[in-house]
């Protein structure tokens, strides 16, 4: 009899679901799992969804033990390449087609939530109390809360993972349920045998530009009169392509605005400055959260430059910048933008930063 009750019990806890992980078994493997990896390699596709946008990136991330990150990220668009590093040095920002680096002394990736970061991802779901676990066409959907200070709309993030805590996609919702980001994973290999020596500076610049490793460094443009004043990127290069500006002269065709101001904030004044790379266009405006912004021609430097910038490196739309104290660089169609108000939030920062170049009433820089 004992035998006979001892059966059934165990069926009616198969039927009402015995074995099956709990939630806190699904967490503690995946994060074990990520944790006894020494390096790992993930390949992937993200997207971004804007209001009226949606830009796509192809994705490689590579990470070693402690603290070496290279995250690579191509714009499906046009092609644009750029380059997260993080090594015993620093944190670089690398665009190969202008043969610069902006140089960051940052806690990047560890000072916010990363989607295609495994770290970030593990380090929200222990964070989060409230986290839950359910199954979903035979994978296991971790959702948890999320933090993107630069990004505070950011809310939360569902994390799918299969049976072998692999993980397939990450997507992170506003308070209202939109989907904003989402990163699809097409390959996952914990094992990628990486080296502290895929993670240096220079060998990467071998690689890539085939110039010289040397570096000069420039200033950071911090605020509103360093903006007007510094003279940024004066070497003499060939002129950038595009309908941005002349190919031959550098001359900027058209000024592009922003299509967000702060309330009682004005445009003051329009300077066009005339250098030796071509035509750099002066936007000021006034009122309560004055501002300036820089449009100028994007070049390649003969030599690999550095540009050292106080802050932290974040996705614009379809591109990567720089945001520092109180100023925003960023480069986008061989055009390079440089925002900076001491008035400005953070937040405001981004909100014009990201209103420019998008559906935008362009209007001629000929006088």
């Amino acid at each position: 009899m004992k035998k006979i009750i001892a059966v059934m019990l165990c069926l009616t806890l198969l039927l009402s679901g015995c074995g099956k992980k709990t939630t806190e078994n699904v967490v503690k493997d995946f994060t074990n799992k990520v944790n006894e990896t020494k390096s790992y390699t993930l390949k992937g596709n993200m997207e971004i969804y804007a209001p009226e946008e949606t830009f796509t990136y192809s994705l490689e991330i590579n990470f070693l033990k402690d603290n070496f990150y290279k995250v690579k990220m191509v714009n499906q668009t046009n092609n644009h390449e750029q380059i997260i590093l993080r090594n015993n040095d620093a944190v670089y920002v690398i665009t190969p087609s202008l043969n610069k680096s902006f140089k960051f002394q940052s806690e990047w990736p560890n000072n916010s939530s990363q989607a295609y970061i495994l770290s970030s991802i593990i380090n929200d779901i222990n964070n989060d109390t409230e986290a839950t676990v359910s199954e979903v066409d035979n994978n296991f959907v971790i959702q948890s809360k999320v933090s993107y200070p630069n990004n505070p709309e950011l809310k939360y993030q569902k994390i799918t993972i299969d049976k072998d805590n692999n993980i397939k996609k990450t997507e992170i919702f506003d308070e209202e349920d939109n989907l904003k980001m989402q990163v699809s994973f097409t390959n996952v290999d914990y094992k990628s045998n990486l080296k502290e020596e895929d993670f240096k500076l220079d060998q990467y610049i071998k690689e890539n530009t085939n110039n010289s490793s040397d570096t000069k460094e420039n200033t950071e443009c911090e605020d509103e009169e360093t903006c007007k004043e510094n003279n940024v990127n004066e070497t003499e290069q060939a002129p950038c392509e595009g309908d941005a500006c002349d190919e031959k002269t550098g001359a900027i065709k058209n000024i592009l605005y922003p299509l967000y101001v702060p309330s009682n904030t004005y445009l003051s004044s329009s300077d066009k400055v005339t250098t030796d790379v071509g035509d750099r266009i002066i936007l000021t405006f006034g009122g309560e959260k004055s501002f300036v912004l820089v449009e100028e021609k994007a070049v390649m430097a003969d030599e690999f430059e550095i540009v050292p910038v106080y802050g932290d490196p974040l996705i614009i739309n379809d591109t990567i910048g720089a945001l520092g104290t109180n100023s925003l660089t960023w480069t986008k169609d061989n055009i390079n933008y440089y925002l900076a108000g001491n008035d400005l939030t953070t937040a405001e920062l981004l909100s014009i930063g990201e209103s420019i170049g998008y559906n935008n009433q362009t209007v001629s820089a000929e006088k």
